[in-house]
Parts: C-alpha cells; sequence; structure tokens
C-alpha cells in the first residue's frame, strides 16, 4: 500500500521542521509528512548549544552575515536577504518563543534550554496536521512521470514534491548521485587541534586572546583560544579548523602552527616593553607576574621555554633569552598531530555541489520538485548558531516556494 502525501520531508531535524511548518502555515490545504529514520526527532536541536540550542547570531546585515561561512558564502546572499537572523527572532517570538543576545553575539530561548524549541516545533505539527513518522529510514528513491516515490524498510510513500533535509547522511547522497547529482566529499569541518608539547602540558583550562597561522597556507585565525587536556581549542582554533577544513585534511592534520600569544603585538613592541620591564623591574624576576594580558601560569610556561631560569632577573636576561622570549609570545611554533571532534557540534564540509541548486528557490537545477534544506548541501559555517541559520534560511525559501 503507498501512503500518499502532497509533500514529503525526509529528516526530523530543524531544516525538515522548520521547513513543513511554514509550508503548512502558507498553505494549509497541503498534505505534509516528515519522516525521520531515528526513534526521536530533532536530536541534534536537543544537545546544541551544551542542550540550550544556540538559535541564530545577532548579525543582522546579510553582507556580513555571510562572512561566517567558508562553504556557501557567496550563494547565501540572496537568501539571507529573503530570511535573515531578525526574521528568525520574529518568526520564533510570534510562535511564543522569546530569544536573547549573549555577549559575544550568540542567541538562545530566554529558557537557556533547547526543549522549548523541540516543544514549539512539535506542537506546531501537531496543531498544523503534519504527519511525524519516526523509525522510517528510506532505502530508495524512484522518481515517476509527476511524483516521487520514497520506499522505507516498512512503507511506500508518494508525493509531488519531495525535500530532503539529511544532513550528512552518506546513504541519501549516494542516492543523489544516481540522480546525476554531484556531491562533495565530506570532511570534518570543526575540531580541535592534538598538541603535545611541554609548554602547554600544565595548562589546561588556561585561554588567552591569540592569533594563529597554519605554516605554508594563508590559514590565519584570531581570538580566544584555549588550552586542552588533548591540545588546543577555542574560536580561534575552531575557526582555523572551518575555512582550513580541505587544506587540513589534506595534510592528513599533520601540520604547524604559529602561535601569537599577544593576539595582535608584532616583536618590536614587545620586544620595546621588554626592554622597559629590564629598567624598572631590574631586581624583580622575570617569570613571577606577567606584565601581559595572559595568566602567570602561561607566562611562566613561556618564560621558561625561552631558556630562562625560574629566578632570573630581569636586570639579568641576555641578548639572545630576550630574543627567545619575544619569539615565545608572538611566534611560538607548535606541531599538531591529529584532532578531535569538537563536542556535539560536529559539522561537515561537503554535500551536494552548490552550482547545481537555485538558491532562490532551493530547487534541484537537474529535478524539478526536489528541494534541499540545512547541511544536506555544501554549505557549513563556524559555531555560533550560523548553522541553524543556515537551516531556517533555506526552510523558509523552500516552503515559499512550494
Amino acid at each position: 500500500m503507498n501512503q500518499n502525501f502532497d509533500i514529503i520531508i525526509v529528516g526530523g531535524g530543524a531544516a525538515g521542521f522548520f521547513t513543513a511548518i511554514n509550508i503548512v502555515e502558507k498553505n494549509p490545504t497541503l498534505k505534509v509528512a516528515i519522516l525521520e529514520r531515528g526513534s526521536e526527532v530533532l536530536q541534534k536541536v536537543r544537545i546544541s548549544g551544551g542542550g540550550r540550542c544556540n538559535v541564530t547570531h545577532a548579525c543582522f546585515e546579510p553582507n556580513e552575515l555571510v562572512k561566517f561561512y567558508p562553504r556557501g558564502e557567496k550563494e547565501l546572499r540572496g537568501p539571507f536577504h529573503q530570511f535573515g537572523a531578525g526574521d528568525t527572532i520574529e518568526w520564533f517570538e510570534k510562535h511564543g518563543v522569546a530569544l536573547k543576545i549573549e555577549s559575544d553575539g550568540r542567541m538562545f530561548p530566554v529558557s537557556n534550554s533547547s526543549q522549548t524549541i523541540i516543544d514549539c516545533f512539535l506542537e506546531a505539527t501537531k496543531k498544523l496536521g503534519i504527519a511525524v513518522l519516526t523509525g522510517q529510514s528510506v532505502q530508495s528513491i524512484f522518481k515517476q512521470e509527476s511524483f516521487w516515490k520514497i520506499e522505507t524498510q516498512t512503507e511506500n510513500y508518494l508525493c509531488e514534491k519531495l525535500v530532503l533535509a539529511t544532513g550528512s547522511n552518506p546513504k541519501v547522497w549516494e542516492m543523489l548521485q544516481n540522480f546525476g547529482h554531484a556531491v562533495i566529499t565530506p570532511v570534518p569541518s570543526l575540531f580541535t587541534f592534538n598538541i603535545k608539547d611541554v609548554r602547554i602540558k600544565e595548562l589546561p583550562g588556561v585561554a588567552a586572546q591569540a592569533t594563529v597561522k597554519v605554516k605554508d597556507t594563508k590559514l590565519i585565525s584570531s581570538g580566544p583560544l584555549l588550552i586542552t587536556h588533548w591540545g588546543m581549542s577555542g574560536p580561534a582554533i575552531l575557526k582555523l579548523s572551518a575555512w582550513g577544513a580541505r587544506i587540513l585534511h589534506d595534510k592528513n592534520y599533520q601540520f604547524t602552527i604559529f602561535v601569537n600569544w599577544l593576539n595582535d603585538a608584532d616583536s618590536e613592541e614587545v620586544e620595546k616593553k621588554l626592554k622597559d620591564l629590564k629598567q624598572e623591574h631590574a631586581k624583580k624576576s622575570v617569570s613571577k607576574k606577567s606584565p601581559f594580558e595572559l595568566t602567570n601560569r602561561l607566562w611562566e610556561s613561556l618564560v621558561l621555554a625561552s631558556g630562562i631560569e625560574a629566578e632570573t632577573k630581569w636586570a639579568d636576561l641576555s641578548k639572545i633569552q630576550l630574543t627567545n622570549l619575544i619569539n615565545q609570545l608572538v611566534n611560538g611554533t607548535f606541531q599538531v598531530n591529529g584532532k578531535s571532534t569538537f563536542k556535539e557540534e560536529f559539522v561537515t564540509a561537503g554535500g551536494i555541489d552548490l552550482k547545481e541548486i537555485n538558491f532562490k528557490t532551493m530547487e534541484s537545477k537537474l529535478h524539478k520538485n526536489l528541494y534541499f534544506t540545512g547541511e544536506i548541501v555544501n554549505i557549513d559555517a563556524i559555531t555560533g548558531g550560523f548553522n541553524f541559520q543556515n537551516a531556517w534560511t533555506s526552510g523558509f525559501i523552500v516552503a515559499n516556494t512550494i
């Protein structure tokens, strides 16, 4: 027996639900179903943002917003003019969910719980009569004359329009390749760097505002850097991992980074400051107190790494020790050996080739009545609510088109 619907959305995540709700709100006569392969829907929403759901980012200018997307920057400009961060806030408020802005621009529900977003979506689908069908893993997709046929392990479905919101699902990508779509091979995008180094071994939890460069590439990033048990994390590192997803994958995650622990200070500025300290604090020991915006523990570690013993006084610093210290501060060299996935924020760079999608409608250029929303396409962002914004925007455009 075939189950018939006007529209089927494959994928019960953020993009799938948002698309379904917007379709039926705009056209209540349509019969819509969401197919989810798992036993639970909206699982990624539940764990995102440490269980608080980082819904979007307070960046209201589309030309600025696109700069947070290593892949998709050019393509998203038009869509963000149609539905941007401001529209997201308005949409959720209209649906009874107030959002708040945190100091770094990330936006969360005022409730501080991702359950608020999940409840909002589940109530809306119930109210609008959208069928949410779990345990439906799509085995095959067929294209007939005027409709699509979808087979799961237990059921067959027919629909006029098909929306794929399956995120990074290799099986679905494979089916699309059979339909002639090009898929850019996925590689990890947000990850931390594994670094074994005596300078940071005893410092997990220590953070600094730093600038990090990857040797022999154009990759550079500034922001908070966090030392962890495994190496380095924090926004400065995660941004590098996103912008360098392909390059670092090709290097097999073995590469050298240069860290400027003083963010944008250059060696001349630092040399001047250290020489002043040599005069002013001649009798004090160098390693005791950090003269920069670094924790004392990190400062002490960099002083020792410069070949300066713990009790050395400022007055006794040799020229070589001074040069070493400047280098450690503004150009510390570290070997990266492997990566670790960043918490639940696992994001991949890869997916359907952007050239094969009409970004005014999110429809496939190869097949009529086939639409894409969310991370199934080769778009990804750095951490901070941007991947969700892509889900809302693409979902809204699909709903509008349909």
